[in-house]
């Protein structure tokens, strides 16, 4: 089994290829994290970190408020 932890450049690496799919799709993504959905970026990661990941993706959103800019 491979035993790692999610470092910081592993956390951004993950976090810039979420984003990069545009605002939509990551609160699409959040949704799905949040029902225990795989996501190809968070495929390997213990429960800890998907939550880690979540909470950050969460709070980078947060600034977008309820809408995305087209």
């Amino acid at each position: 089994m491979d035993v790692r932890h999610l470092d910081d450049s592993s956390l951004e690496a993950r976090l810039e290829a979420l984003c990069a799919k545009g605002c939509r799709q990551v609160r699409r993504d959040i949704v799905a994290l949040e029902s225990g959905v795989e996501l190809p970026e968070a495929q390997g990661l213990t429960s800890d970190e998907r939550n880690r990941l979540l909470a950050e993706l969460k709070q980078i959103m947060a600034v977008y408020g309820d809408t995305c800019r087209l």
